[in-house]
């Protein structure tokens, strides 16, 4: 059944959700984009066309909407028939996007938790301080919420549910790895908003570890992994949204996300807070100017949507999965392998921005076919994994497992 999808949000992840709702038009139905600045939105347009992506003729039209007001989404919505909305603008838009959603009726997607602008780092389980809230008053509307679904969080959620249905009787542990070992060329840029990347980076390093809240400083605690196609990485103990949820699913287990990080990104990152300029408070300039300094670092930074082009190598996301099986130690890893000159070629995005974009699409289609309609809201580790493990795969992010049987394809048909 055609639902007709709303995209709120137009930057980089948002080109791959149009491009990849284009190419299913034929089940989503009519599309529209929405965000503060037309133009951007009819700039996404615009490429999805020069590349043909419509499966089949259909509408797909530009908005202007400031999504932190909940009545003008609602209108918006109201307004172009719109019964699914994938939310993959700033976090700091979700609450609004999400009553706009419980108002009309429509079915609510996004890919990050909330955050509120005045806020680095909040008190753990991240989830209970917003979205959570809202739990009843979907249940109430039959709103289908699906919170978090993007690859990590969403694919990586999955892949944690997956493994608990498939490969193990128990589970102890869960560590997330994102490693990117692709080069964009630029002496500093971020591969997705910079004011997200560095406010995720400046707060407390939360996980759940021997039943309880573990807190680090960021890049306090480092290890080398050994992963399928990237080889050796240095990656990092990082906060990360999924690790909120996933701790409330498997309470008994250590629940951790690792993220890769050069050096050289470091050092940069290092001078940057040091300084003050990762700061989300506004400071007044000698002029008499008030300016927020981390806004006017994201303002010099490259947009990391033009790093596209020249982007080479691959990324490796996954969970190692450790437990039992049959009464003995198992672990498990399942994963995906993007290749950024590969994203750029369909979509013209690097693979960031496409692992990111491509699961939310997916997720569209499992609610506009029933299969994760679920009137009410619920983390991706609380739907089946299957149909949407075999979905990516078919839309262009395969998962892959290694064990002890070996490295392979995953798919259920």
């Amino acid at each position: 059944m055609k639902r007709n999808v709303l995209i709120i949000g137009a930057g980089g992840v948002a080109r791959v959700v149009a491009h990849k709702c284009a190419q299913h038009n034929d089940v989503l139905g009519d599309l529209h984009i929405a965000s503060r600045t037309l133009p951007k939105c009819e700039a996404i347009i615009a490429s999805v066309r020069e590349k043909d992506a419509m499966k089949v003729p259909g509408t797909f039209e530009p908005h202007a909407v400031d999504a932190m007001d909940r009545q003008a989404v609602a209108d918006l919505i109201a307004g172009t028939g719109a019964r699914i909305v994938i939310n993959v603008g700033a976090p700091f838009v979700n609450m609004s996007v999400l009553d706009a959603c419980i108002a009309t009726g429509a079915a609510y997607i996004d890919t990050a938790i909330h955050e509120d602008p005045a806020k680095i780092c909040e008190t753990p389980p991240w989830y209970a301080n917003y979205e959570w809230k809202k739990r009843a008053a979907c249940e109430e509307a039959g709103v289908t919420a699906i919170l978090g679904v993007g690859f990590d969080p969403g694919v990586v959620n999955a892949y944690a549910r997956l493994a608990e249905d498939q490969y193990l009787d128990t589970i102890e542990s869960i560590d997330i790895v994102d490693i990117n070992a692709g080069s964009h060329g630029r002496y500093f840029a971020t591969n997705f908003d910079p004011e997200i990347n560095f406010r995720e980076f400046t707060g407390t390093v939360y996980s759940w570890q021997k039943g309880t809240w573990q807190e680090n400083a960021m890049f306090e605690v480092g290890r080398e992994w050994d992963l399928p196609v990237v080889g050796k990485q240095k990656a990092y103990l990082s906060g990360h949204d999924e690790v909120h949820s996933l701790a409330a699913r498997y309470p008994d287990a250590d629940v951790r996300f690792w993220m890769g990080f050069g050096d050289h990104y470091i050092n940069v990152f290092t001078v940057l807070k040091n300084l003050g300029l990762l700061s989300e408070k506004p400071v007044r300039t000698a002029e008499g100017l008030e300016v927020v300094p981390l806004k006017v670092v994201k303002a010099v930074l490259p947009d990391p949507a033009s790093l596209a082009p020249g982007y080479t190598g691959k990324t490796c996301i996954g969970d190692l999965v450790k437990g039992t099986r049959d009464g003995k130690p198992a672990e498990v890893f399942i994963y995906n392998v993007a290749d950024h000159k590969e994203a750029y070629e369909e979509v013209g995005s690097q693979g960031i921005s496409y692992t990111a974009g491509v699961p939310p699409v997916a997720a569209a289609i499992l609610i506009a076919n029933g299969a994760w309609d679920v009137k009410k809201m619920v983390n991706v580790e609380d739907l089946d994994p299957k149909p949407f493990i075999s979905l990516l795969t078919r839309i262009g992010l395969p998962t892959r497992v290694k064990d002890a049987e070996g490295d392979r394809a995953v798919d259920f048909g």
